[in-house]
């Protein structure tokens, strides 16, 4: 089977990405924590997915299969400690945005004190699941993060995740229970990076 080309995101390939991550957490425990009513779900979503892909579009640090069918957004350490959510006041409503707030405040004091690339979406439109393309676009993120000799941290709410990332070489480093199970985990050796296929 033919590797899938990888690409950097770019301002084009906006609407495919916010459209492929709308559709991969409709399920997703923290998705559905933020943004619980069917109805408002795909709104709230892709208000929630676009505000964090025009944070790092300009970043070169979101890659993609297809411009967007699946899609790594990765955080470099220049980043750490920026909110998310700035920007979305005006897009979600007043409980909606506290319930953002609770989850970032939670994950970030859990979050390691030393630099680190941090992947905060990995998702792949439902059509295309089964390819391993989330993998692929995962092992860009980890070779940029090995290339500059840190850990990878993301963190998952899914406990299938955990044991999915597990068998890719992350390892849990901490667990928080508010405002719903999450646990934080973390690229066990820069050196060791995911295959692709």
């Amino acid at each position: 089977m033919t590797a899938p080309e990888i690409t950097v995101a770019t301002a084009k390939d906006r609407e495919r990405v916010i459209g492929s991550l709308v559709a991969a957490f409709t399920k997703d425990s923290v998705l559905r924590h933020l943004f619980p009513d069917e109805a408002s779900y795909p709104r709230y979503a892709a208000a929630f997915f676009g505000r964090l892909f025009d944070k790092r579009v300009q970043m070169g640090t979101i890659w993609t299969i297809e411009g967007g069918a699946s899609v790594a957004i990765w955080e470099p350490p220049a980043m750490q400690g920026e909110w998310p959510d700035d920007g979305l006041a005006a897009q979600l409503p007043a409980d909606a945005l506290a319930r953002v707030h609770a989850y970032d405040e939670a994950v970030h004091a859990a979050l390691p004190a030393a630099p680190y690339w941090y992947l905060g979406v990995l998702g792949t439109h439902p059509q295309y699941a089964g390819r391993r393309w989330g993998h692929a676009v995962m092992r860009v993120g980890l070779l940029r993060a090995a290339a500059d000799g840190l850990p990878a941290i993301l963190e998952t709410s899914n406990p299938d995740n955990v044991e999915v990332y597990g068998r890719a070489g992350w390892e849990v480093v901490r667990a928080i229970t508010e405002p719903l199970p999450t646990w934080i985990m973390r690229h066990a050796a820069p050196g060791h990076v995911v295959s692709a296929t």
